[in-house]
């Protein structure tokens, strides 16, 4: 059952990390500062990665921010971050990509049932997992209204597609 279990993990993680990825090259410079509720598609953008890579790990003490965090931000201060650009995102795509593979891959059925690991979520690890690809869903949803507005307003026929499992790039 474990090995099911990772096995649906990683693809769904990989689909959703592939519809976040064609968002990231779809938009239009000229829209990176425009505005989804109270933060910009770059912003956005830039959260949705931020927390996909920590919850993955293995615990908030275990989560090191690389370059690109502190070029980005701590997104887990208050305040307004930074983000990414296009460029940085797409190789922060990648580091995320590798870490579902590995991360996921690494789980037993002791620590999928054990603690979540972040603090502030009081679930098991597996349930972590669901709840981190739900949150990283959510943002795309974000991005893909954005992106739906900004084509339909400006004939820009921006073309996005839907995963329904596996790494698609």
């Amino acid at each position: 059952m474990t090995d099911l279990l990772k096995h649906l993990l990683i693809s769904q993680f990989e689909a959703s990390l592939a519809m976040y990825k064609q968002r990231i090259e779809v938009c239009p410079a000229d829209h990176w500062d425009g505005k989804i509720a109270n933060d910009t598609f770059l912003q956005t953008a830039y959260h949705a990665l931020f927390y996909l890579d920590l919850y993955l790990s293995p615990d908030e003490s275990a989560f090191a921010l690389s370059d690109l965090n502190i070029k980005g931000g701590d997104d887990r201060q208050q305040g307004i971050q930074a983000g990414l650009g296009k460029e940085d995102l797409l190789l922060y795509v990648e580091h995320c990509l590798e870490k579902i593979r590995t991360v996921v891959d690494s789980e037993t059925a002791e620590s999928l049932q054990g603690p979540s690991g972040i603090s502030w979520r009081k679930t098991s690890r597996a349930e972590l997992h669901v709840y981190n690809i739900r949150h990283f869903q959510h943002h795309i949803g974000q991005l893909s209204t954005f992106l739906r507005r900004i084509s339909n307003e400006n004939n820009l026929s921006l073309k996005m597609i839907w995963v329904g499992e596996g790494w698609k790039s």
